[in-house]
Order: C-alpha cells, then structure tokens, then sequence
C-alpha cells in the first residue's frame, strides 16, 4: 500500500497545566510550631516539533490534528513537590514550515534536530511554604498551577531541493529525474501523472545535489487553478529552475515559446513567503536552464533547432535532451551542478556577514502592564493588560479571602491601584483585569495614590516647592493616610457589624413575639384557676357565718367582758 503524501495540515495543540500548589501545616509530635510544609505544583507538559530524516510526510498528524501534552502533579504536604508533566514530542520532516492562522510564518524548521515549542506548559503553583515570610509566617493559601497554552497552528511542508523541474503535465519531468536519478516516479502518457513531489539525488562529478520534479503547472496556477499552490510551494528552497519544454506536444495552440511564457508569468506571480533572512531571490529572478525534452521523437529535434535561436536570445542556456536515449543528459547535470555550487558559495558568504545585534533595553517606566480606559453600557470600564497581573489572577483562589488579600498586596506593590488612579478611575467603577474573560470587580480604594501632586506634562509640582517638608509634616502627612485607610476599614467592618446586627434584632423580635402571646391552653387554665369552685365558696360561706353555738356563749357572756 502506497503511503499517502500530505504536505499542509491544521494542528490543534494544547499544553499541560500546571499543577496546583498546596497549603498544608507540618503536623509532628513535640513540635507544636511546625510551620508550613506545602509543596509546589508540578509544570505541565510542553508540545515540541523535532525535525526527523527518517518522517518524509505529515501523515500523522492529518489523522491525528489534536495533540495534548500531560499536565503537571500537584504539590503535597511535607514538601513533596508535584512531578512535572512530560512533554509530547512531535516528529515532522525537514523543510516544515510554522505558521499561525493569520499566515504568519512562526518557525522555519530545517536541519535534523531542529526543535520549536509550539505550545508552552504551564508553571506550577507556589505552596504555603514557598509563600511564607517574615510578614506571613504561615500562610493558609497557595497559588493554582498556571494553564497550559492553547494554539491552533497550520504546518506546511516545503519540499528540501537544489533543483526543481517545472513545465507542463505530460512534458517528460518524471521521466527527466528518473534518468538522472535512482528515483522510481510513477510514469504514464496522461496529464497529472505526478500527484507528489518526487526527489532524486543527482551527482556530477563531485558535487552532489538534489532534483524536485514538481507536478505540472497550468495557466492561473499561481492564483490556485489546478493544484497551483499546492505544488508551487515546493519549488520556493530550490536553487535553481529547470523548464523541461515538451518538443511533442500534440495539444492544439500549443508551442514551446508560449509554454515557457505562461510557466514565467506564473512563477512571477507567484509571491515567496520564505524571507527571514535566509537570501531566498523569487522566483523569477533565480538562475534557469531551459531542457529542450523528447529530441528523440520523429520532428522533435526539428523543432527544437527552430526554438533554440529565440530561447539563446532571451538569455537562457539551452539543452537538448532526451530521458529515452539518454541524450544531453551528462551536459544539463553539470550545468545544474554549477549553479548549485555558485548558489551554495553565495548563502555562505551571506551567512558569513555577521548580523547586526539589536537590544531593545526595557523602558524606565515600563512596569509591565497598562490600564486603558473604555466605554460600556454600563459606564465607564478600566482595562488592565499585562503578563503579570494577568498571570496572578489565574493563579489565585478567589474562594480563600486570604489568597485574595494576597493578590490585592501584589497588585499595589505592582502599582496597578496608581495606574488607575492616573487613568481617572473612582471608587465603584468596573476594572477588568485580562482579556475578554478576564476578572471583573468594582474598585474601591483604600489608600491615596498622589496623583494630585501631578502637574502638566514635563512639569513636577514637588520640585517646584520653594519649602521642603519636615520630618514633623511628613510624619503627620503619613498618619493622615494610616487614618484614612484606617477609617475606611473601619466604615467596611461597621456595615458588616450593621448588617449582622440587623439579622439579630430580627430574629429576637419574633422570638419575643411568640412568648409574649399566650395560646388558648394557658387562656383556659388562667380561667380556671382565677373562678372559685362551688365546693370552693361553701367553705368560705361557712366560715364567714357563726353558728348557733357560738352565739349562745357569747350572749352568756357578762357586759364588761364583752366591752
């Protein structure tokens, strides 16, 4: 089974996360103050292209666009540091060219053991014990590994040649390469026969080279009619050009001069995209032989004697051959021979020019992010774009309020909270840290950031103070900011205190409600016990009347007594 030739495919690629850090606390007998012992998270996997002799075609990766490298361990206690995930290596064929969707060429990869990371892996995340400080001796936090890169790249393969046969379908270029070369070409009497590039080495006298028969080219095949681009591409490392003109054609309309003709306008219309330095001229202004083929076919030599004075006088070196006989074939390998020499001599004094070194130093005031201000529906918005601070709000768990302090101290350290401050931004407007998905909070200041001592551009009011401040005013004026941070920690803790109070006072209202209204069990027993029974009132009767007895002795009593 014949091995199927792709020479462009479209790769989606994703790298490894990084592992996440772990806040743990050292946990031992007899050492009550243990201190932190979480570990860092492992980095992810990096995804790498790897020039390889032995891969000729991007096969693999056709059947195979999605690669995905592992993602790295998480960190443990007792400092047991995640493992680093491994990086998936990606063998492709010398000449494949990177480029980004947009068409951009990222990498040029030629010469065995070339390597170009396509995709990054993620850092790990800090643990506790990475973490801790003189300040924060045991934090109870750690920072989430960072996400691995996720690119979509297009890989194009352009064909390693010195020389490249180009012509016509059916103008004898496979039969051409196989006459100079070992190579074995599919050969056959009807157009299109070469549906790939074919190589073959070539040696004339002691210089050895390469030969690319390009499938053929019709007329429009710079602007992709045909297979165009397809086979185009692979003519654009060669050297050299050789026109092989068909001295039999049996197509009407058709003679040598206008086939060479349309073969050089399409070239010339053809734009080369390999230009990074590397000395490649276009198309039309390489060096070129004209093959004048089948000489050996009944009116083929005829012809070309009558073509051969006006190609001379266009300027080009002419040969007769024929891949049949074998005619002329040691005169055109020779002199394809001498321009590979005279265009290898000139790449080697170009490369030996040496390159001018530019060191772009980091500007002064460049802290690494910026603060653009834009409009919503909602109000004004203030962007923050910059590798830091983007970086550290991934790596941050905004469900721990520790770890949120954190990134907060950071990001003043940064200067990010003066960024906004210079930039107009008032407390409760939007700030968006990243891009589309970035992170939205509302921005409430808690110290002065000074931009009122800015004056016009190129002026500074500080220096044109005529009195320096004293000790005593620059203490007082930092008192006044340690108070009004203070003071507004405090307003922040009162309405907390407010808001709890509030839930409080409501839930001792109801519970004073309910005691306070009797039900109908304790109506009724109140009833009862206030009304007297009839057994009740008989007593009290009786022993509010005297009986009979009693008055009896109390009559026989004498007056004095009574009084």
């Amino acid at each position: 089974m014949a091995t199927e030739f792709i020479d462009r495919v479209t790769v989606h690629l994703r790298a490894g996360d990084g592992g996440n850090g772990c806040a743990s606390i050292r946990r031992e007998k007899f050492k009550p103050l243990g201190g932190p012992d979480g570990a860092n998270g492992g980095s992810g996997g990096d995804i790498r292209f790897v020039v390889d002799t032995q891969t000729t075609t991007l096969l693999p990766l056709h059947h195979r666009p999605h690669l995905r490298a592992t993602d790295g361990g998480i960190g443990k206690g007792d400092l047991r540091h995640g493992a680093d995930g491994g990086d998936l290596v990606v063998p492709v064929p010398e000449g494949t060219v990177v480029k980004n969707q947009s068409g951009d060429i990222i990498a040029d990869l030629v010469g065995a053991g070339t390597e170009y990371i396509a995709a990054a892996g993620g850092r790990g995340g800090l643990g506790n014990a990475a973490l801790a400080s003189n300040k924060r001796k045991a934090p109870g936090f750690a920072l989430l590994g960072e996400p691995g890169e996720t690119v979509t790249l297009v890989l194009e393969l352009k064909t390693i040649a010195d020389i490249a046969l180009v012509g016509y379908p059916s103008a004898g270029k496979s039969s051409l390469i196989a006459a100079l070369s070992s190579a074995k070409p599919k050969i056959a009497d009807y157009p299109f026969t070469t549906l790939v590039p074919n190589l073959g080495v070539v040696e004339a006298g002691d210089v050895r080279f390469t030969v690319a028969d390009v499938p053929g080219l019709i007329p429009g095949a710079s602007e992709g009619k045909g297979l165009g681009l397809e086979f185009l591409r692979h003519v654009e490392r060669c050297a050299a050009l050789v026109h092989v003109i068909d001295m039999a054609t049996w197509e009407p309309g058709r003679d040598p001069v206008s086939d060479l003709e349309v073969i050089e306008s399409e070239l010339d219309a053809y734009a080369v995209d390999l230009d990074q330095g590397n000395g490649l001229l276009p198309l039309s202004e390489r060096p070129k032989l004209v093959a004048l083929n089948k000489i050996d076919i009944p009116d083929g030599r005829d012809l070309a004697d009558i073509v051969r004075p006006d190609l001379e006088a266009a300027g080009y070196r002419v040969f007769e051959v024929s891949a049949v006989s074998h005619t002329g074939l040691r005169e055109i390998s020779f002199a394809m021979a001498e321009l590979v020499v005279a265009e290898r001599t000139r790449r080697a004094e170009l490369e030996a020019i040496p390159k001018r070194l530019v060191i772009r130093p980091k500007a002064v005031d460049d802290r690494g992010f910026e603060v653009r201000r834009e409009e919503s529906p909602e109000g004004p918005l203030f962007r923050v774009r910059g590798e830091k601070p983007e970086r550290w709000v991934t790596q941050t768990d905004f469900a721990n309020d520790e770890a949120v302090g954190y990134l907060a101290d950071r990001l003043e350290r940064l200067g990010v909270e003066e960024s906004l401050f210079k930039a107009g931004a008032k407390p409760g407007d939007t700030v968006v840290i990243g891009g589309e998905d970035g992170v939205v909070f509302d921005w409430d200041p808690t110290s002065v950031g000074g931009a009122e001592l800015l004056g016009s551009r190129g002026s500074d009011l500080r220096l044109e103070e005529d009195v320096r401040s004293t000790r005593r005013e620059r203490k007082a004026s930092y008192h006044e900011r340690m108070d009004a941070k203070a003071a507004a920690r405090a307003e922040i803790e009162a309405e907390r205190l407010a808001e709890r109070s509030g839930r409080g006072t409501s839930a001792e209202a109801a519970s004073t409600s309910a005691n306070s209204t009797p039900t109908s069990a304790e109506a009724v027993s109140t009833s009862a016990n206030s009304t007297p029974t009839s057994a009740e009132a008989v007593s009290t009767s009786a022993n509010s009347t005297p009986t009979s007895a009693e008055a009896d002795r109390t009559a026989d009593e004498p007056e004095s007594d009574q009084r």
